[in-house]
């Protein structure tokens, strides 16, 4: 059964009830929320304030990815909001598993991410310390980009490395111009979870199409 985790990055933050409302009737269990600090990535999008108030309407869990420098700073804030999953970049962390414990200790699940340009060997020593493994599959920073093709391999190399754990292995999402023309091929390639934006909600009918995503479980 696959997941899917659409990004509100690329819906209409004038209405995110509604957005919610469609995540809600398509039936998707996760919504993920891109949070930009101008300084990691040059945009700025949200922060805590606006997580606290879609958690205040969602029931789905909320996937909060921090694209930002020094996150230790932020985590407990970001936590109390209503974050059931926080993704930090091994690019932000000077010491990743005392983040993780950090985010662990909030009673929170812990993702890691690297940028396409980072080398996966940061990562791999971390990969059985959190619940979750997000490949980007663009550059982090700017919603409609174009999937890169190398980064399908990138997905495989994950799978493998998480299938040699043992136990309690972490979760492998996907985002970055992640669409229905694609998903299979990414799902095929190792994901559990498909991370869309544009693939969504640059549609005429968000509902329908997240409903075709999860036809692919």
């Amino acid at each position: 059964m696959i997941k899917l985790s659409p990004s509100i990055l690329a819906a209409d933050f004038s209405n995110l009830s509604n957005v919610v409302n469609q995540c809600k009737q398509a039936k998707v269990s996760m919504i993920h929320i891109d949070v930009m600090d101008g300084h990691f990535v040059p945009n700025i999008t949200m922060g805590p304030i606006v997580v606290k108030g879609i958690r205040s309407i969602a029931e789905q869990k909320l996937d909060v990815h921090l694209m930002i420098e020094k996150p230790e700073k932020y985590i407990k804030s970001f936590a109390e909001s209503g974050a059931d999953i926080i993704t930090v970049h091994i690019e932000t962390c000077e010491d990743p598993n005392s983040v993780f414990n950090q985010i662990k200790d909030e009673g929170v699940s812990a993702g890691i991410t690297l940028c396409p340009s980072t080398s996966l060997e940061k990562i791999e020593d971390y990969i059985d310390s959190v619940d979750l493994i997000l490949v980007m599959s663009v550059e982090p920073g700017f919603g409609g980009q174009t999937f890169l093709p190398e980064m399908m391999s990138r997905i495989s190399e994950v799978k493998e490395l998480v299938q040699r754990i043992e136990k309690n292995r972490p979760e492998i999402s996907v985002d970055g111009d992640v669409k229905l023309e694609n998903a299979k091929e990414v799902l095929a390639a190792g994901a559990d979870i498909l991370v869309s934006g544009t693939g969504i909600f640059g549609t005429l009918d968000p509902v329908k199409t997240m409903r075709k995503f999860l036809a692919f479980g």
